[in-house]
């Protein structure tokens, strides 16, 4: 077993490890930001061109194809993901599959706020659920990456092309790090602070022709709060996907979103993303398999995540985990590493494009010693 008393030379250089709100993008500094938008009004000509601006990159990283609207709305991504329940929810049967606390949010909106009766289809962290048992005349609630459990849908093959209902994808910890299938999703809602490790407070909605078709030609029975309203007279609030948002949005958080796009866009955009993000996963998981005391709570390789990566610890409990993160904290060597509350308990590396591989490489040895420490009590 390691020595406890051997402290590791080498820290990582950033130990911004947390799942959310995830590391800065290298290189960032606020005094990097740009201010003249600051202290005017969103609605003026300054505020509406770089919120605009910010679309327009969003567009161009995720390579979203022109069918697709992309909105700033309030909430992060609870609130986008609750604005597409809350208006086109109810025109026909739901479908909810969860797998970790977020899908299980879903289903307790679509249940009890909503009280729309859902079929759910769940599976324990760490697996996914069988998704051929969804029925797609239905509308189907899903996350494309669980990130309190780190388990993921491999891709968008599980969703016909002809399908009937309309497909409601959270892909809050999934878009910048993977290949998504527009084509398959109608609803998809994200937030910054995830995958461009961003400021929190605002979501954003990507809605594609089939929900757009929904909102413009179905009232849902229930009352709709203002922030929620995205249809005037029948007509789509067209202002709101051109950066019209619905309230005042933080254009401090706006300006941080688009130097993070901006240095996405310098990394090649999302294949550079996407590259990093790999690299990233592949390391802590050869960090893993060289540990026999370390494992992935997510079993099957295709369904792992590779931005939320969960580990389980041999014999720890959630006190063990507890004071696993505390000592990384207190050296200074890894930041909020400890599993989700409600997840099993165990650790939670963010492995996303904005994390440096050799920092993960680095956080190994940092592992052993503070696995060792706790052990040794």
């Amino acid at each position: 077993m390691t020595d406890f008393n051997a402290v590791p030379a080498r820290k990582p250089a950033r130990p911004q490890f947390s799942s959310g709100p995830c590391a800065k993008p290298p290189g960032y500094s606020p005094d990097k930001l740009a201010t003249e938008s600051l202290g005017r009004s969103h609605r003026a000509k300054i505020g509406k061109t770089r919120l605009a601006y910010c679309i327009d990159l969003m567009r161009e990283v995720l390579q979203l194809p022109d069918t697709h609207r992309i909105g700033i709305v309030p909430g992060s991504d609870t609130g986008a993901f609750e604005m597409a329940m809350w208006t086109m929810l109810g025109a026909r049967g739901v479908t909810t599959v969860a797998w970790e606390s977020f899908g299980e949010g879903w289903v307790t909106d679509a249940a009890k706020q909503l009280k729309l009766d859902p079929t759910v289809i769940r599976a324990d962290y760490g697996q996914l659920p069988d998704l051929t048992q969804i029925d797609f005349s239905t509308d189907v609630l899903f996350a494309w990456n669980g990130t309190t459990s780190g388990v993921r849908v491999p891709n968008a093959d599980f969703i016909p092309a002809d399908r009937e209902g309309l497909t409601f994808a959270d892909a809050t910890s999934a878009v910048f790090a993977y290949d998504i299938d527009w084509s398959k999703i109608d609803v998809a809602t994200f937030s910054w602070q995830k995958v461009l490790g961003g400021e929190g407070g605002h979501g954003v909605l990507i809605l594609g022709p089939r929900a757009v078709e929904r909102l413009e030609t179905y009232t849902p029975a229930w009352p709709l709060p203002k922030v929620f309203r995205l249809v005037s007279k029948g007509k789509l609030a067209e202002g709101v996907f051109k950066g019209e948002t619905i309230n005042t949005p933080s254009m401090l958080a706006v300006e941080d979103a688009i130097f993070a796009l901006e240095w996405a866009k310098g990394l090649g955009g999302l294949e550079g993303l996407k590259a990093r993000s790999d690299a990233n996963a592949a390391a802590l998981s050869k960090i893993v398999a060289d540990r026999d005391w370390l494992g992935h709570l997510a079993l099957d390789e295709a369904s792992r995540s590779k931005t939320s990566v969960c580990l389980t610890v041999e014999g720890a409990d959630a006190d063990f985990i507890k004071k696993f993160a505390a000592l990384l904290e207190k050296q200074d060597a890894a930041y909020d590493v400890a599993g989700y509350r409600d997840a099993p308990a165990g650790l939670r590396i963010w492995c996303g494009a904005t994390v440096d591989t050799q920092d993960i490489e680095d956080l190994g040895p940092w592992l052993d010693w503070a696995y060792a420490a706790v052990k040794a009590g």
